[in-house]
């Protein structure tokens, strides 16, 4: 069998459930399968020589597909989310099989569907993967660009308000980018009690291994004390922005941007905060700067 014929074997052999991933992700029959074909599409452009597992690399490919479309609706909305699912799965009626639609919403829950739509792309994809999928976390953060630690709180974060749990109240668009804010205006304080206000106990500081190479005195911490104390007096060229849709800070030097710091959220909570300077991410970053 020539290495064409057997990738799509390949293909075929993990197409159902590839379409599975996909419609959890996006809730849209119609995306879901142009999420596939566009993974068909690059699959064909690869070297399969240099792919180990073709059902993971698919999946991977899949799921960093699908989580650009997820940012690309928010980029283009001015509220999260604009209709809710049920209605745009009647908007597919044009391209999709009307009843074949509702059978797939149905063997998943539409509630369910509902209820992913409200969540930020980042924390659809960790959960999606990991609680329906059974991906570890370590497996799932290279696609997201966060940590390990990182990618376990937006999961978390995201379980809790798919079973309603309302313990930890969610902060709003408005209020993050004042704790956005606060911190940054905290570090360059070196306001060590304001910090430690914003940052969540048990808040993880993660540098990829560029940010690493660019400061050798930055490394892992664990615990709101070695974070703030960290960032005590620092963050000096800092500033706010939506990066990829979500909350985060640039650091520019010399007209240059550096370093990307990606927060997740906790409740009202800074949780984890991901240091990533990788060169490639950086080129392909979409981002809005936002007013201190």
């Amino acid at each position: 069998m020539d290495e064409k014929n057997w990738l799509a074997g390949e293909f075929e052999a993990n197409r159902a459930h590839l379409g599975a991933i996909a419609y959890r992700m996006l809730g849209s029959r119609a995306e879901a399968d142009d999420a596939v074909q566009e993974a068909w599409l690059r699959l064909g452009r690869s070297d399969a020589d240099v792919i180990d597992n073709v059902g993971g690399w698919l999946t991977t490919v899949v799921a960093r597909i699908c989580l650009d479309m997820l940012r690309s609706r928010k980029t283009r909305r001015e509220e999260p989310f604009d209709l809710p699912v049920h209605e745009r799965l009647a908007d597919t009626s044009k391209t999709v099989d009307p009843e074949r639609e509702v059978v797939f919403a149905d063997s998943i829950g539409l509630a369910l569907l509902v209820v992913l739509e409200t969540l930020a792309p980042a924390e659809r994809v960790a959960f999606v993967l990991h609680d329906m999928f059974d991906l570890p976390f370590d497996d799932i953060a290279p696609i997201i660009n966060r940590s390990s630690a990182a990618t376990r709180q937006l999961a978390s974060r995201a379980r809790r308000r798919v079973q309603g749990r309302t313990d930890v109240p969610e902060a709003d668009a408005a209020r993050k980018k004042q704790i956005v804010n606060a911190f940054l205006a905290a570090s360059r304080l070196g306001d060590i009690k304001a910090l430690l206000s914003i940052l969540d106990p048990q808040v993880v500081f993660t540098p990829d291994a560029a940010a690493m190479r660019y400061n050798p005195s930055v490394r892992e911490l664990r615990g709101a004390d070695a974070v703030a104390d960290t960032f005590k007096g620092r963050a000096q060229a800092a500033q706010p922005a939506m990066i990829d849709g979500e909350f985060g800070l640039l650091v520019v030097v010399g007209g240059q941007l550096r370093v990307v710091l990606l927060l997740t959220f906790d409740g009202e909570k800074i949780a984890a905060i991901d240091a990533v300077a990788d060169p490639e991410y950086l080129g392909n970053l979409k981002y809005d700067l936002l007013q201190e």
